[in-house]
């Protein structure tokens, strides 16, 4: 396929594309199932094998697409960078990140089916890494290989920098940003974890909000205490832990500690009118089962989730809570927080003002530690809809889904994206085929089949496109 110059030959390209895919779908999705079977929990070190292994298909898959495939190792999981730089360096080079680890399965009581054997249920994969992100990655190493077996020559250069451990902060990519940074060097940098609000809705991510994250501990005791002998003597953790945690927010929903709205500004009223800020709360209500009230009550509900910040109680531990009844006070109370940002807020001040709130609210009686996870967190980073990559791969989404691009906002937070961006010196798209509902991140994960097809025509469409 030549690469394109109008909207007609980009729709004539996108139209032949899906046709490549219902040809080759049965083996594609062979060799998806073979990739989500493996186990690929970053977070947890019983899995490192795994991951490795995980790691390595990876690696061989890319060599059989004709590319040139190096493991970054180092002490944490492997970063799998492949290359094809045959369309020269006068031509753009592309750069697409992915990531190949996933979440923990837990709880696995609530599984339908076994979260690492792929089951088909209508058109919809079930398995642990479906969507996120083995389903995306998937199609775009599918795109590039398509590409680079049928064609002589592409219009572009083509990057992957596909790493395994997202779902954990990205601490083994980080190592690499500085020493491999001329690897990286890339005019269009594409972020392929994102999703869109439906099927038919075609839109384009332009920011992502940033995150740090905490684990504060409670202490009160060497051991649990009887309930009967020492209660109304020492003070309970879990009740501290509630005290201290019901600091956090007034009641207007917002963030109740001191400076941490002092560099939040309002998004420009021209920027706004560029995002889709459509919202369907029955919808919502219907999808989740939950009400929209979580926020600040002065912001709607997709205010709150793209452009405000905000801190929540990821979890909480302390005691008992099994069957039966056990009458002890804890030794400790455990909670997990972790604050959403949004441009201009510095990770490293959140977490000094949420530690010094934590600190100064905490009960008498009690000792708190405070531990950092994934490092000092992450800023937010938005980018603009009138870049050559973006403009692209919109009139790619155009062509695919014969109604205009949207652009969208996400709530979420991609830790490694601005360092990333800045090593690469690249422009950023972030795009994606994930949807609301795809349990990402929970039992039950999915993704579907028409999903992985329009992503294996968008990217290799976009590929020709940006050859123009």
């Amino acid at each position: 396929m030549p690469s394109t110059s109008s909207s007609a030959e980009i729709s004539a390209n996108v139209k032949q594309l899906l046709k490549v895919f219902d040809t080759e779908q049965e083996k594609l999705l062979q060799e998806f199932f073979d990739f989500l079977r493996f186990q690929s929990v970053s977070s947890e070190p019983e899995f490192a094998p795994e991951v490795l292994r995980c790691a390595n298909w990876v690696k061989s898959f890319l060599e059989d697409a004709g590319m040139k495939v190096e493991l970054w190792e180092s002490e944490h999981h492997p970063v799998v960078f492949a290359t094809w730089l045959g369309a020269g360096p006068d031509k753009p080079t592309l750069l697409i990140y992915n990531h190949y680890d996933v979440q923990p399965v837990d709880p696995l009581e609530l599984w339908e089916s076994p979260p690492f054997e792929p089951t088909l249920r209508g058109n919809e994969i079930y398995a642990r890494g479906a969507e996120d992100n083995k389903g995306q990655c998937f199609y775009v190493m599918s795109a590039v290989r398509h590409l680079l077996k049928t064609n002589k020559s592409l219009p572009v250069n083509i990057k992957l920098c596909i790493e395994g451990e997202e779902e954990t902060g990205s601490q083994g990519i980080g190592l690499f940003l500085d020493k491999k940074k001329e690897q990286l060097k890339a005019d269009h940098l594409f972020i392929v974890d994102l999703g869109i609000h439906t099927p038919d809705s075609p839109a384009l991510t332009l920011g992502v909000r940033g995150i740090v994250t905490m684990t504060v501990e409670l202490i009160g005791s060497y051991g649990d205490l009887h309930s009967g002998t020492h209660g109304g003597v020492v003070y309970n953790p879990n009740r501290g832990m509630a005290e201290l945690l019901a600091t956090l927010h007034d009641s207007e929903g917002r963030v109740a500690i001191a400076g941490f709205y002092d560099d939040v500004f309002d998004v420009p009223a021209a920027e706004l009118q560029k995002i889709d800020t459509s919202f369907n709360e029955n919808e919502f209500r219907s999808m989740f089962g939950a009400k929209t009230t979580g926020g600040e009550k002065k912001f709607s509900a997709i205010e709150s989730a793209w452009i405000r910040p905000t801190l929540e109680i990821n979890g909480i531990s302390g005691g008992y809570a099994g069957e039966g009844f056990k009458t002890v006070i804890p030794a400790k109370c455990l909670a997990k927080i972790s604050c959403r940002l949004v441009p201009k807020q510095n990770p490293l001040k959140i977490i000094e003002l949420v530690e010094k709130h934590l600190r100064e609210h905490t009960p008498g009686g009690l000792d708190i530690v405070i531990t950092q996870n994934h490092g000092s967190g992450a800023p937010a980073l938005r980018t603009s809809s009138d870049t050559a990559g973006v403009r692209a791969a919109a009139d790619v989404l155009t062509a695919l889904f014969d109604i205009p691009c949207q652009y969208i906002l996400s709530g979420g937070s991609i830790p490694i994206v601005p360092e990333l961006a800045k090593a690469a010196g690249a422009e950023v798209v972030m795009m994606g085929f994930g949807l609301p509902d795809d349990n990402i991140h929970a039992p039950n994960e999915h993704f579907g089949i028409d999903r992985i097809k329009k992503g294996f025509a968008t990217m290799a469409g976009i590929i020709l496109t940006l050859g123009r």
